[in-house]
């Protein structure tokens, strides 16, 4: 994972889809020289389109071809770059939906998956790729996280997302379905299963037994009944069941007060019920710093939260803001798994 002279987790970085601002905001982000303090960042992607990412944002880099993650250094000013040669972004296009830029970040993405499950990077970050793209170059309905499974031999159902910044961290028991569908995944079962996956990552980021919150789904947590059943028949006996297993969990904290108290570090990780009582808590208390943790993966990976931007693609404006929380939170990660080996 780290060489023998140096404790510093390496951090496989995919260049996403190359014809978005990935590779512009790799640029950014290695100008900071503070990022070498805590890691060594390896770009997996395409030396051209890197070299011109260089040039289009106007930093002091350079770009240095490497021949494997063992070859990363920890130089500011030097990006270590696994070339794969796989695409000319200049004469296929920057800001284009096509094959060329989906079969690219694929491969990024296969090659930086391989080289963490064979131990020979710490963790993976993942710039934004485009999921159309990626279906027309024959992976069809699928993203990331589905691919990320599919490379690690793990189910799509044992794999799951936390929104994470340095406030907040947050795991859905259900995310992109109907409010009324929601309620009707709320389940022990499924309850469990987010609470031990995040339970499980919250160990990596925090470094040690992590406490973690379930939010009630009604108002004031049902307040006893009076403002529903599912409380008392679903969530306590998920809480109960997790206790006897050994997790440290507390609830049904009330909805209102759960994401302040865990904000104010009460708890290391808050479940919750569906997508907007999860996601408007996570995106106020951090816009800018809020990533995204794969969870259930026996990797660490985790990704900026936004998209390819398209529309600002090759002019350099591109925020390199939310990378930098990846990368920095990556490295937290590997570095807590490797003292926990």
């Amino acid at each position: 994972m780290t060489s023998s002279t140096d404790s510093k987790p390496i951090l496989a970085i995919t260049m996403g889809d190359p014809g978005g601002i990935g590779p512009e905001i790799i640029a950014k982000a290695l100008t900071h020289a503070d990022v070498y303090d805590h890691s060594r960042p390896l770009v997996i992607g395409e030396r051209r389109t890197m070299e011109a990412a260089v040039r289009i944002t106007g930093g002091p880099l350079e770009v240095r071809t490497v021949g494997g993650p063992s070859d990363a250094g920890d130089q500011p000013g030097t990006i270590d770059l696994l070339d794969l040669a796989n695409i000319d972004i200049e004469q296929v296009g920057r800001a284009r939906v096509c094959p060329e830029v989906g079969k690219a970040a694929y491969d990024y993405l296969e090659r930086a998956t391989h080289l963490a499950l064979d131990g020979q990077v710490g963790a993976i970050v993942t710039a934004p790729l485009n999921k159309e793209a990626l279906s027309e170059a024959g992976w069809v309905g699928v993203g990331h996280t589905e691919l990320l499974a599919r490379f690690a031999g793990v189910p799509d159902k044992q794999v799951a997302m936390m929104l994470a910044s340095n406030r907040l961290r947050v795991v859905h028991v259900s995310t992109h379905v109907s409010l009324r569908r929601a309620i009707e995944l709320v389940t022990p079962e499924r309850i469990m299963t987010a609470a031990r996956l995040a339970g499980e990552t919250a160990r990596d980021i925090v470094g040690r037994e992590p406490h973690v919150a379930v939010a009630g789904l009604n108002p004031h947590a049902g307040e006893h009944g009076l403002f529903g059943s599912e409380e008392a028949e679903l969530i306590e006996p998920a809480i109960e069941q997790l206790r006897a297993e050994g997790w440290h969990v507390s609830g049904p904290v009330s909805p209102d007060t759960v994401f302040l108290r865990a904000a104010a570090g009460d708890f290391d990780a808050v479940i919750a019920m569906y997508h907007d009582q999860g996601h408007i808590p996570s995106k106020f208390a951090g816009f800018d710093d809020t990533v995204n943790v794969t969870l259930g993966l026996p990797i660490v990976r985790t990704s900026v939260d936004h998209g390819t931007a398209y529309d600002i693609a090759g002019t350099g404006k591109a925020n390199e803001a939310n990378l930098l929380a990846a990368m920095d939170l990556a490295a937290q990660m590997a570095t807590n798994r490797e003292r926990r080996a």
